[in-house]
């Protein structure tokens, strides 16, 4: 869940977004002008109704952060019917799991974006409904070699990926050596300086030695 701000000073609209991590899809989403526990409990048996979970033989997991609204007994109690574990992220941790904050990142990012707020619910709603379908839908995400999130999901991505039919790797050159050969020829390098490359580790200035001998 995140936050959308309203045009009025001090007022703000609540987006909850469901994504499917393995394909980045947006499965399941709500705008609400209140942060309710039922609101939450509903999207999830929506989202998943929609996505045939009784029907899975390995019942997925909802991760979400610690928020009181997903740790709430109604959402709980929601979960445990659907047969879905919950999780949650480590304590003082916001970024725990970088993929279910990128949609949200990426939202506040498009220029459809307002800057001043949103007037109203239905604006609000309206706007997320465009957003979802152009994630989904049109968005190529570099995570899955760049097909869309929808390609993903409906297990078309192997031959809609761009990746899949053009190489991006370029012809290396017999002259010069790759990234882990001059790791390696730096190594050996340090290993084994040069005579004057550089000041060995056991040399002692004259003025040193003539002290310690002199101590002694």
């Amino acid at each position: 869940m995140t936050f959308l701000p309203a045009e009025t000073k001090g007022r703000w609209f609540f987006l909850y977004l469901v994504l499917y991590l393995f394909s980045h899809k947006v499965v399941g989403w709500e705008v609400r002008d209140t942060d309710k526990v039922d609101h939450a409990a509903h999207l999830v048996r929506r989202t998943a109704l929609a996505e045939g979970v009784n029907a899975m033989t390995s019942r997925p997991v909802l991760h979400g952060d610690n928020g009181a609204t997903l740790k709430a007994t109604t959402v709980l109690a929601m979960l445990h019917w659907l047969g879905i574990a919950p999780s949650y992220s480590r304590s003082r941790v916001s970024d725990d799991n970088p993929f279910v904050e990128a949609p949200f990142k990426t939202a506040k990012y498009r220029p459809e974006h307002p800057a001043r707020g949103f007037a109203g619910l239905h604006e609000a709603h309206a706007w997320a409904k465009r957003f979802v379908g152009w994630y989904n839908d049109v968005h190529r995400h570099d995570g899955i070699r760049y097909v869309t999130a929808a390609q993903r999901h409906a297990g078309l991505d192997a031959s809609s990926s761009p990746l899949a039919t053009t190489s991006t790797k370029r012809p290396r050159s017999s002259t010069q050596p790759g990234r882990a050969a001059r790791r390696g020829l730096d190594a050996h390098r340090r290993r084994h300086p040069q005579p004057g490359a550089g000041r060995s580790n056991h040399y002692r200035s004259p003025r040193r030695a003539k002290i310690r001998r002199g101590g002694m």
